[in-house]
C-alpha cells in the first residue's frame, strides 16, 4: 500500500535536488539553496525514518523532526521568491506541493501526539 506523505516527501525531495540545480547553475545562487537543499531533503528522510521507528516515541519525535524541516524548507523557498531567485511561477508551484506536505505532516503528528 502506498504512503502518501513518504510518496510526497520524497517526490518533493526530487523537485528540491532540480531546484538547487537550477539555482546553482543558471542563477549562480549558492547560499540560500544549499540551505533549501539540506531541509527540503530531510523532510523525507525523517518520514522514512518514522516508518521504520522502534516505538511510537520514536515514530512521533522523526514526524515532528520532518514538519519542523518542512516549515523551514517554506520559509527558504519563500525567501528565494522574495530575493527574485524563483519567478511567481516557480514560487506557486513548489509552494503548493511544502504547503501539502506540512498540513499532512501536521496531522500525523496532531494525531500521534496524543
Amino acid at each position: 500500500m502506498e504512503n502518501a506523505i513518504e510518496t510526497k516527501s520524497f517526490e518533493f525531495a526530487v523537485r528540491i535536488v532540480n531546484l538547487y540545480k537550477h539555482l546553482t547553475e543558471s542563477k549562480k545562487e549558492f547560499v540560500l539553496s544549499k540551505q533549501l537543499i539540506r531541509s527540503g531533503t530531510s523532510i523525507g528522510a525523517n518520514v522514512t525514518e518514522a516508518q521504520k521507528g522502534q516505538s511510537k516515541a520514536d515514530f512521533n519525535a522523526k514526524m515532528n523532526i520532518a514538519l519542523k524541516e518542512a516549515n523551514e524548507s517554506e520559509y527558504w523557498i519563500r525567501l528565494l521568491y522574495r530575493t527574485e531567485y524563483l519567478t511567481k511561477e516557480e514560487f506557486n508551484s513548489v509552494e503548493k506541493d511544502i504547503k501539502e506536505i506540512i498540513a499532512i505532516l501536521v496531522s500525523i503528528c496532531k494525531k500521534t501526539n496524543t
